[in-house]
């Protein structure tokens, strides 16, 4: 955590707890969102690699101002820029691409249920890269409750559009990154000193020169969709991508990388709002039930250490470090 986090309200130790709250709830309405904003730009045309470029071109203009305007200092740390570019490959330039290109296989919908199953691929990777993190029968128990919310807000006895087995496999396989991103992210990134505005700098704008290498040579030449569709990509990048990503490494270096992917199960929430308003599509008790599910299954996810146990120490050559905020 850099001096300028930790000098903001409610980043204190002893306030870390409740602080990645906040953040929580509005990556949500942002991620949220995004596969409504996705499938305007599709709609309209816009190639999958292309909308994947152009959200992270957006999101790292809109990160590169904010550093700007806070007067924050880039890490020239190349091991810090290295770790981007590895959370970029699996965060952005792999699955932004590939949710695109689902969506044009199959519902918005369907392709918000497959995104719920971050968390499921995340534990994969914990097991592997964070020993310490390894969830506890609560967390299991409440990760199991968020996914049956998900499944009862989105009516699953009536039936959900299965869709192409091509487009269901991408969309899979752009949560298996997200997994992995997040692991890798608590793991090599999220406990440096640097600031989340900087860390998600450097991520996003690492995914955007990997796009900018490969589209050109895999896409067609953009077009520029109308208004609407135009408006969507800025969104989706500069919020679903700039803020969303800080939000994020917010949220991991406070309740840690199996916490912070349980925001997948909010997402649907803010999604079927949407279609309600945008789509006029209904909202029935499912939804409340569902929702009430969600929130318990976050609640349980939150365990916290076990009796006597303490958060273990991080330390760095030369100075004593602030004791790891993650909670299990």
């Amino acid at each position: 955590m850099s001096r300028a986090d930790a000098g903001q309200p409610g980043w204190s130790r002893t306030g870390a707890g409740r602080s990645w709250v906040p953040a929580f709830v509005l990556l949500a309405m942002l991620w949220g969102s995004s596969f409504l904003l996705i499938k305007i730009a599709v709609n309209a045309g816009v190639a999958p690699m292309w909308v994947g470029l152009w959200r992270c071109f957006f999101g790292a203009i809109a990160l590169w101002l904010l550093v700007l305007l806070t007067r924050q200092r880039m890490p020239r740390d190349l091991a810090v820029w290295g770790h981007g570019a590895v959370v970029a490959l699996l965060l952005n330039a792999i699955p932004f691409p590939l949710f695109a290109f689902g969506e044009t296989k199959i519902s918005s919908v369907l392709a918000g249920v497959w995104n719920a199953t971050v968390p499921l691929m995340t534990l994969m990777f914990v097991l592997v890269l964070l020993p310490d993190e390894r969830p506890n029968a609560r967390r299991l128990a409440g990760m199991a409750t968020g996914f049956v919310g998900v499944l009862v807000v989105l009516g699953i006895w009536h039936g959900v559009e299965t869709g192409p087995l091509i487009g269901t496999l991408a969309c899979l396989g752009a949560t298996f990154c997200y997994g992995g991103a997040f692991a890798y992210s608590r793991r090599f990134l999220t406990g440096r000193p640097e600031s989340a505005t900087a860390l998600a700098t450097v991520q996003v704008t690492c995914g955007t020169l990997q796009l900018a290498l490969v589209t050109p040579l895999t896409a067609d030449a953009p077009q520029w969709p109308g208004f609407g569709a135009t408006a969507a990509l800025v969104v989706l990048g500069a919020l679903g991508t700039g803020v969303a990503y800080q939000l994020n490494f917010i949220v991991i270096r406070a309740a840690g990388s199996t916490v912070a992917s349980t925001v997948t199960y909010i997402t649907p929430l803010f999604s079927t709002a949407l279609g309600a308003v945008f789509l006029a599509e209904p909202v029935g008790l499912n939804t409340v039930a569902g929702a009430g599910l969600i929130i318990l299954g976050v609640l349980l996810s939150r365990s916290g250490p076990a009796p006597g146990q303490r958060p273990r120490a991080r330390q760095e050559p030369g100075r004593q470090q602030d004791l790891d905020p993650i909670a299990d």
